[in-house]
């Protein structure tokens, strides 16, 4: 089984919507290159994909997932929860675009619920483009080669519960947890379940608190890069070998692989997690 990095950007992509800051354009006024949406891909030597979050990205990730996996498509779609950059490309499975065929839609039971509930989502489940399953944590998806975790983590949840996901393959297990308010508010040990892992992608939202001026980093609360690092600092260098940072702002300089921010990460013995990345497990 092998876990395939397709976007690392935060909900909005890379560049953003009105965004001319040099984050987003280069000296020339030239749009950056596009950094797609936070996705991962499993695909197996026996099985068909998997896609985890269906993001506005969507149809260039599902497309080069049906490229990693010997040309077949993904059966199933694990959504962490309902903000923009994780669902909303469900509509690409829709009648006026792939009319697919009960795709499996695996979520919190709030989430399911949402898209029995609300059009345009509604649609897709009346004409079987797509098949929710509602999924609780504790609850094991078998996968033909090894098997899906959900955990409940706290988050901005208006419309859904958020999860995070253990993928366990034959030998190694992956933890993904791209959007989480902060560590201090979680009731489980980042410390303890790290240990249990091989390999961890971490919300990295934002680098610091002074990324935005003039929002109020309260309504957007996540753990800043800078945060995680305090926190893991006596974490023995295989703890930190196995944290890979996800979930990028527009607004990220670890968007930059040469940026002070990026080598500030690297050189304490972390890692940024780069679109094409590949986890064996």
């Amino acid at each position: 089984m092998t876990v395939h990095v397709l976007g690392t950007a935060q909900d909005a992509g890379r560049p953003q919507v009105g965004c001319l800051n040099s984050c987003c354009v280069d000296a020339l006024g030239q749009p950056r290159p596009h950094e797609a949406v936070v996705s991962l891909g499993i695909t197996q030597a026996n099985g068909p994909a998997s896609l985890l979050e269906a993001t506005p990205d969507l149809t260039a990730q599902w497309n080069a997932l049906i490229g990693l996996n010997n040309g077949q498509a993904p059966k199933r779609i694990f959504i962490t929860h309902a903000h923009m950059g994780h669902y909303t490309g469900l509509m690409f499975l829709g009648r006026e675009a792939m009319n697919s065929h009960l795709v499996e839609v695996f979520g919190t039971p709030r989430f399911i619920e949402f898209l029995q509930r609300d059009q345009p989502w509604k649609q897709l489940c009346d004409l079987q483009n797509i098949w929710p399953q509602e999924w609780v944590t504790g609850d094991r998806i078998k996968l033909e080669s090894g098997h899906m975790e959900a955990l409940h983590v706290p988050h901005r949840d208006e419309v859904s519960d958020t999860y995070g996901f253990i993928v366990q393959g034959p030998k190694k297990r992956l933890l993904f947890i791209p959007d989480i308010d902060k560590w201090e508010r979680w009731d489980t040990d980042l410390d303890s379940l790290i240990q249990m892992v091989d390999y961890a992608l971490l919300d990295a939202t934002f680098f610091s608190e002074e990324e935005l001026p003039g929002r109020n980093m309260a309504e957007i609360p996540h753990p800043f890069v800078l945060e995680t690092l305090a926190l893991s600092t006596d974490w023995s260098v295989e703890q930190k070998d196995k944290i890979y940072f996800i979930h990028f702002n527009h607004s990220n300089p670890l968007l930059d692989p040469e940026s002070s921010a990026t080598h500030t990460v690297q050189n304490a013995g972390y890692h940024i997690a780069r679109t094409g990345m590949q986890f064996d497990l």
